[in-house]
Formats: structure tokens, sequence, C-alpha cells
């Protein structure tokens, strides 16, 4: 066996080659990482949401203050959905109205309807996020209703909500794939996430909801997007259910993606797709962000803490893997 010069210049490597093999190159990964990314958390909406047990109100108002603490600037609260769909979140009004958000910081909720919207105003939510299925079967499993009549039910939310001062964000579910259709049309969902763009949303997240998507099918996605909207317009929603949550993750920061949305802990997941659990934990994102030199403004030893309140108010282990093993330095 001899070693070979695979060519010179960065971001190439020498290998060893074994005669009668072919010669391999290898060329420079994550040259279009960036120097920082944002982080949008989910947990006391996404994660709460899927739990068996009602969490008491003053202790999601303890997992608010801790994840703020942290360093997290933009926080999903809440939803504001009817008690009989998601009885966990039927105090909505209650911690919208008593969560306060620190300098800097962006509290938002879920709002599927006109009576979310004036519940959240209510409230003094200055953001509000809807919502809608790439798969007919899963938006009618969630919301009762058709993709078409879901969307027309966002754009009044959207079109208010924006006249009324707030901002909106939007999620796509089931885009990498649907519980019970299985493969999704990438085109289906580009044009559900247009709609929403075209509505004003400032945000389209779009949602791997049982984590089955991989690096290639997740380039093929964003890369259909890109041809239809900006890249600094869409975040990415992965679930790890299978454990591919960061590999789909780091696609989307060479393709241009700098939002994305975690849970901490890995709480969570959604209640009408089954098998769906795990959203991709806040500690792991920001651990291999930080990692790559990613700057996140988030305290990771902080977060830690946060992950621990998550656990302490739900009762059972965490699935996230910084959350078990903790955090070690960052330094070779």
């Amino acid at each position: 066996m001899r070693t070979e010069d695979s060519g010179s210049g960065e971001g190439r490597s020498t290998l060893r080659r074994t005669p009668g093999r072919p010669k391999v190159s290898f060329v420079a990964l994550f040259e279009r990482a960036p120097d920082c990314a944002s982080v949008y958390e989910v947990s006391p909406r996404d994660g709460l949401q899927n739990e068996r047990a009602t969490v008491p109100i003053h202790d999601k108002l303890r997992l608010i203050e801790a994840l703020a603490q942290a360093g997290l600037r933009r926080i999903e609260i809440t939803s504001f959905v009817s008690p009989r769909w998601i009885p966990q979140l039927a105090d909505a009004d209650e911690v919208a109205a008593h969560a306060v958000a620190p300098p800097g910081v962006t509290f938002s909720a879920l709002c599927p309807n006109a009576v979310g919207l004036e519940r959240a105003k209510a409230a003094g939510m200055r953001e509000v996020a809807v919502f809608a299925s790439a798969s007919e079967t899963h938006n009618k499993k969630n919301v009762n209703k058709t993709v078409e009549a879901t969307l027309a039910a966002c754009g009044q939310v959207a079109g208010e909500a924006q006249a009324g001062g707030m901002r909106v964000r939007a999620y796509v579910s089931t885009v990498w794939g649907c519980p019970y259709e299985g493969d999704v049309d990438v085109k289906r969902a580009v044009a559900i996430a247009k709609k929403f763009v075209e509505m004003g949303c400032y945000q389209v997240s779009l949602g791997d909801t049982i984590g089955v998507g991989t690096p290639r099918q997740t380039e093929r996605i964003l890369r259909a997007m890109a041809g239809e909207i900006a890249s600094d317009r869409i975040a990415m929603h992965m679930h790890d259910t299978r454990g591919t949550a960061l590999a789909n993750v780091l696609v989307g920061l060479e393709m241009g993606i700098r939002d994305f949305d975690a849970s901490v802990g890995g709480l969570g997941g959604c209640p009408y797709a089954p098998g769906a659990a795990g959203n991709l934990a806040t500690e792991d994102l920001v651990f291999m962000l930080q990692g790559m030199g990613v700057k996140t403004g988030i305290d990771l030893e902080r977060l830690v803490e946060a992950g621990r309140v998550a656990e302490s108010v739900v009762g059972r282990l965490l699935p996230g893997k910084v959350h078990q093993a903790g955090v070690r330095s960052l330094k070779a």
C-alpha cells in the first residue's frame, strides 16, 4: 500500500490507495458554514403538547424563563387551539398573559384560526404562527380541514394579525413524509410554502414531522424550495425519530439555511403523527453548531440546565444526547 496525494489546495486530503482500486478525491466540507445561526425554541408548545399529563402553569412559566435565561431569543410558548383538540395547552391564555419576555426575546404562539388570533391579541402576543400540512390526510387529522380550507383560514389570520402589527410565521408539516400517505410530492410542499410567503409570513418552517428525512432527500427538497423562496425565509423543523436530524441540518447549513427549530431535551412530537416522537434536541443542535464555530448566542451550560427543568416538569427522562451525556469542552 502506498500513499498518494489526491491533489493540492485547501479541502483536499492525502489518502492511502490500494493498487487496482480507483483514486478518490475528497472535497472540503462545510465551506459555506455560516458565522452564526438562529435557533427557534418550540418545547413549551410543540414539546408539552405531546405529554399525556398537563403540566401546571407555574412549571410552564419556569421552563420558559429557563430557556430565555439560556440565551434563546425566539420561543414559542403555547398554542391558542381548542382545548378539545390539545387539552395540554388549554391554559394558553394564562401562560401568554403571565410569561414576561426579557428585552430582545420574542415569544410567539400558534394560532389555527381567527378565534385563536383574538385570544392571542387579548393576551398581548406580538407574534403568531399559522400552519398546514403538505399531505391531505395528516392535515385532516390535525385540524379536521382540507389543506385548501386550512390555507384560507391561515390567510385570514395572517392578514388580521399583520394589520394589528403582529409578525406571522408559518409551518408546513410532513414535508419529508406523511405517517398516513407515505411519500409527499415536493412540488406540493413548495406550493404551500409559497402561499404562506405570499400571505406575508416572514418565515416558513419546513417540518420533517415523523423524522424520516435523509440528507439527499433534504438536498432535493431545499433545492426545490430555493427555486421559489429565498433561503432567509426558510427554517427547518427536524424530528430525530430515526437519528438523522443533525445530518439534515448540516445539509441545510451548506445550502444557506440559517434558522432551525428545536426543543430542549428532545421533548415532544406531533400528537397526530404516530411514531413522531422526538424533536431535534436544542442542546444537540447548539453543541454541534458551536463546535463548528457557528455562533448561536446561546449559553450551552445554561441550556443544559433548562433541559433539566424540562425533565423535572414532565417527570421523565428526555432523549437528547447532550442532555443525557452532559457538555464536555468544545476545545480539542
